[in-house]
């Protein structure tokens, strides 16, 4: 599969904006480990190979463990693997990833709320929002993983 086009370069505007997104989350209170968790598992769900093969690098870089990427999509039943709040992370992603299927469930944003503040939810919600954004982008261009 060949690239389609580079957004970058063609729509530098619309890249910029995007960036600043990115600028934003490097400011949020969640940590690596946790943001690089949001951005695999919407991965996961988009089948963006160019964002995974970032994302699981990034991940390693930040200490994760390969066990829990290789077990990541399975998650709900290798909890034991995952911290509560990473659960509720996970949960969050896969629940607006999918929005069309049931929107983020009241059970989920009540589960969220014991462990994060209201602020801290808007930037876990601008985190999975962003990432899918890039999956979709990257996804339609053909964006190449490198070799």
């Amino acid at each position: 599969m060949s690239a389609r086009l580079n957004i970058a370069t063609v729509d530098s505007a619309a890249y910029k904006a995007m960036m600043g997104l990115e600028g934003y989350l490097q400011t949020i209170s969640l940590n690596h480990i946790q943001k690089e968790l949001i951005k695999i598992r919407a991965s996961q769900i988009n089948k963006c190979a160019f964002c995974l093969d970032m994302h699981t690098k990034d991940a390693l870089k930040y200490g994760e463990t390969t066990q829990r990427i290789f077990i990541l999509e399975g998650w709900r039943e290798a909890k034991d693997f995952f911290t509560e709040e990473e659960q509720v992370l996970l949960a969050m992603t896969e629940e607006i990833t999918l929005i069309s299927q049931n929107g983020l469930s009241e059970e989920t944003f009540q589960k969220a709320k014991q462990y994060f503040d209201d602020a801290q939810i808007a930037q876990i919600i601008m985190a999975i929002v962003t990432i899918n954004a890039w999956n979709r982008i990257a996804v339609s261009t053909h964006l190449p993983v490198a070799k």
